[in-house]
């Protein structure tokens, strides 16, 4: 009896215990079951608004082809962040600054990757350039390359003799052009690219070569830019990508061999120098680079060396050649604009002497000038698109891995919300200073932000006022009788006037030696 008593004692607890167990288990499973099924029964954040589609082709076929004004005009019935479905790919459209910031500043790291196109990878060498290639050591590497050896305001300042040659070289030519029409976009151009090639590797020849090669030149990199902001098939529908069916891929590989044949001979040339003497420009930089890096991780190629040329020569010229173009004809267009500039220009400068570049600094009219072209006018209007590397949460909405992310700067530039009388030209609104091309600001960022913006800022910056300078303090200008300004705008990757600038130079400085 004293055992059974005993056993019962011990049972009675040990029972107690594993019930208890028992019941603690049943509950925890029973939360268990239902946080999971929670969980499962939570979705993900939808994909961000947009316009329905059809079957296959999605919005592909209600695209309109200026898709800055176009995705603008979406913006107003989606909101600020919306979605294109663009064949096989998911497109994302962002159009106000909280929503860029989130993209290109909050999640910069998982935003710093492109969607390469079909038209790009053929025209850098497989995208073995700064624009196109993935972020990673690689692309940190040629970064370092452009932004601390190759466009660095100390760099810049070795080279400004070649500037200054250049754009004398074009003050003198408009001066024999006097009382005449000249195109303006295409005399720009040939500035920027002969500065440009001249950095690159000391220049494209003299006379009637170096206007022959400037022509192929400003040809071949208008066709570029139009392919690359052409909407291609093979990047909607990547399996279609062999057939090449409207002829883009194709196109841009015979326009990038034209660019790669001359690489090719100018790198020949250089190579077979055997005197000793060594150049001061970026190509014998490079060629050394590449020579003496050759057991670093990420080693520079003659790959990306090529890439890096394309780079400049494409990226460099259009853009800005085109911002100093609409810059003319905007202060043309409002001839007060031109006035106070060059009032600031005789303050500055005088009549009795030439713009140099140790002006700049002294121009505060002219720097608004140059912010408020880029606002309204900005070079890259939907930016260089991004793709994130990973799917994450943007305002709420889900971004899918491997969508095609477009900023529209051109449409946040011009948000009434933000800017007094956004549509209007006016200067004076930069007056205070407020505003750089660091991309800290969402409000304004003409030249991206984060990891991708624009590693030729600076050099951007130099050419355009000290070519806009020069300009007009050397000449007042006008258009021909009966002609009429149009400022209409021709969407492309790069953005440009739609009507070239036509206009007549009457020189207005003192003493016609200062043209010499």
């Amino acid at each position: 009896m004293y055992t059974n008593l005993m056993n019962a004692y011990i049972d009675e607890p040990v029972q107690f215990v594993f019930v208890s167990t028992i019941i603690i288990l049943s509950i925890s499973w029973i939360l268990l079951l239902l946080a999971t099924k929670n969980s499962s029964n939570k979705k993900n954040p939808p994909l961000p608004p947009g316009p329905k589609g059809l079957p296959l082709v999605g919005n592909l076929l209600s695209l309109d082809p200026d898709l800055h004004t176009y995705f603008a005009n979406l913006a107003q019935t989606y909101g600020p962040i919306f979605t294109l479905k663009l064949g096989k790919k998911i497109g994302i459209v962002v159009t106000s600054p909280a929503v860029a910031k989130q993209v290109l500043k909050d999640h910069d790291t998982i935003f710093a990757n492109r969607d390469v196109p079909v038209a790009g990878k053929e025209a850098t060498y497989g995208g073995s350039d700064i624009v196109w290639n993935p972020y990673g050591p690689e692309w940190r590497m040629l970064r370092k390359v452009c932004v601390r050896e190759m466009l660095s305001n100390n760099t810049l300042d070795t080279v400004y003799d070649l500037r200054r040659r250049e754009i004398r070289g074009t003050i003198r030519y408009l001066y024999s052009r006097a009382g005449s029409t000249v195109d303006i976009g295409e005399q720009m151009f040939l500035t920027v690219m002969n500065v440009i090639t001249s950095m690159m590797w000391g220049g494209t020849g003299t006379g009637t070569e170096r206007a022959g090669l400037g022509a192929e030149f400003k040809q071949v990199v208008s066709e570029m830019t139009n392919l690359l902001g052409m909407p291609n098939l093979s990047d909607f529908y990547p399996g279609l990508e062999r057939f090449d069916l409207q002829g883009i891929q194709g196109k841009m590989k015979g326009l990038a061999k034209r660019f790669d044949k001359i690489f090719e001979s100018i790198i020949e040339q250089r190579l077979k120098i055997t005197d000793g003497k060594e150049s001061k420009d970026f190509l014998q930089f490079l060629l050394q680079m590449k020579d003496n890096n050759g057991d670093a991780k990420t080693p520079f190629t003659m790959t990306h060396l090529k890439a890096l040329l394309m780079d400049m020569v494409v990226g460099g010229t259009d853009t800005t050649s085109n911002t100093v173009e609409y810059a003319l004809a905007e202060m043309m267009n409002k001839p007060e604009t031109l006035k106070r500039a060059q009032q600031e220009l005789e303050t500055v400068v005088g009549k009795d002497n030439i713009v140099e570049e140790s002006d700049m600094n002294k121009l505060s009219y002219l720097h608004a000038v140059m912010k408020e072209v880029l606002r309204l006018h900005p070079a890259l209007p939907l930016l260089v698109p991004h793709c994130p590397s990973a799917t994450c949460n943007v305002a709420g909405y889900t971004i899918p891995k491997g969508a095609r992310v477009f900023v529209n700067v051109w449409a946040i530039h011009r948000d009434p919300t933000i800017w007094e009388k956004p549509l209007e030209f006016c200067p004076e609104r930069f007056l205070d200073g407020k505003w750089d091309y660091n991309g800290n600001d969402f409000n304004y960022f003409p030249f991206g932000s984060g990891r991708r913006i624009c590693a030729g800022t600076a050099m951007a910056e130099r050419m355009f006022m000290f070519s806009l300078a020069s300009l007009v303090h050397s000449f007042d200008w006008s258009l021909p009788v009966g002609e009429t300004l149009d400022l209409s705008e021709k969407f492309g990757i790069v953005l440009k006037k739609k009507m070239p600038l036509i206009a007549i130079p009457t020189p207005r400085l003192s003493n016609p030696s200062l043209y010499d």
